[in-house]
């Protein structure tokens, strides 16, 4: 749980510059930073699916992988703009990244509570 923790935090932080040069005027940040981003974000619930699927993991390590899940389709659906040449949708990234932090914290709340 704490490697997909560390993949879904770096994806966070490639994120949040994703989100910076949205909010700065640009219609979407650069294909190559969106790919990471995505690769980071599948690692870490491929990552927490595994853990998830142990016995005895606590029900919050689930709904984080359950919100993850939820924010990865919500990436998909910016993919589609991004792919169209469309501007990205300020109010899809807000709640994408919204719904990712809520799982993230979640997750490290599970990870805590384990120790």
């Amino acid at each position: 749980m704490i490697a997909a923790a560390i993949l879904f935090a770096i994806a966070a932080l490639g994120g949040v510059i994703m989100a910076l040069i949205r909010f700065s005027g640009r219609d979407y940040p650069p294909v190559i930073l969106a790919l990471i981003h995505g690769v980071f974000a599948a690692a870490g619930i491929v990552t927490l699916l595994v853990a998830a699927l142990a016995p005895g993991v606590a029900l919050s390590i689930r709904i984080a992988l359950v919100l993850f899940v939820g924010a990865a389709i919500g990436g998909f659906s910016l993919v589609y703009y991004h792919a169209k040449g469309r501007p990205l949708p300020i109010s899809y990234i807000v709640i994408h990244g919204l719904v990712a932090v809520i799982a993230f914290v979640i997750l490290l709340v599970g990870i805590m509570s384990r120790a």
